[in-house]
């Protein structure tokens, strides 16, 4: 009796978030959170929900732009040490954005695990910025190399992350944004005070930010004076930028 062929999991885009544009001229690649080991298929309603909120407001704010918003589905949970699934399935997403919608921008959006893996996979040639929200990063060791950061020259970069966050370590993200600062000047950093792993208590004002950036990233529009500012600050100030309570670009 012939033995069935195991089949290949393959890294997809999910269905574009509302109505697509007429022409597109950008593209955000949503990363959700993942594991640090683990095989395990993602479960794709669970995969989105971390994400769903924050890919709808984007399609919103830049449809008439030409935005289109997709989740990578990825292949497991697991980033797995050398292997950096997560990261791998980032850079095919950009692949395939490439494919599809031919020579625009990307911005990588992850949280989390998702994080790590849009800083990893920022160096690819279509990405020319990355959004790392409450990104999940391996503790240094002075055995292991550290998390690479010259990828990210030649992009902008925004890490945000809360300052109780109980899941994934601030202090990992300020250490690598200020690795990646002297290589890049077009990173920077704001830290959400007494707000957790999901960034929840401050959660409209984290959503403002992100659109904030990502709508300047990709499509040029003018971003609000504290993100200006945290870009101009040399470190550490530019990396422990206050997320102020009420934040709104409309009012920066």
């Amino acid at each position: 009796m012939a033995h069935q062929a195991t089949p290949v999991r393959r890294a997809r885009l999910g269905r574009a978030f509302g109505p697509g544009p007429t022409a597109v001229s950008g593209v955000v690649l949503l990363l959700p959170g993942g594991d640090e080991v683990s095989g395990r298929r993602p479960s794709p309603l669970l995969a989105t929900a971390s994400v769903r909120g924050l890919g709808r407001r984007l399609a919103r704010a830049g449809r008439d732009e030409g935005l289109v918003t997709h989740v990578v589905h990825y292949r497991c949970r697991g980033w797995n040490g050398s292997e950096a699934n997560l990261a791998r399935d980032a850079a095919w997403a950009a692949d395939e954005v490439v494919r599809r919608y031919g020579d625009v921008p990307v911005c990588l959006v992850g949280i989390g695990m998702g994080g790590r893996a849009g800083l990893r996979a920022g160096g690819h040639e279509a990405v020319n910025s990355v959004l790392a929200l409450a990104p999940w990063l391996p503790e240094e060791d002075v055995a292991a190399p550290l998390e690479p950061v010259k990828q990210l020259v030649g992009r902008q970069v925004l890490i945000v992350h809360g300052t109780n966050d109980g899941r994934t370590d601030p202090e990992l993200s300020f250490r690598l944004a200020a690795r990646a600062k002297k290589a890049n000047r077009d990173v920077c950093r704001f830290e959400v005070h007494a707000d957790g792993h999901g960034l929840s208590q401050y959660r409209d004002e984290v959503l403002a930010l992100a659109e904030d950036f990502v709508m300047g990233a990709l499509f040029g529009r003018a971003v609000s004076r504290p993100v200006r500012d945290a870009f101009a600050a040399p470190p550490p100030l530019g990396l422990r930028m206050p997320l102020a309570v009420g934040f709104s670009p409309s009012r920066h």
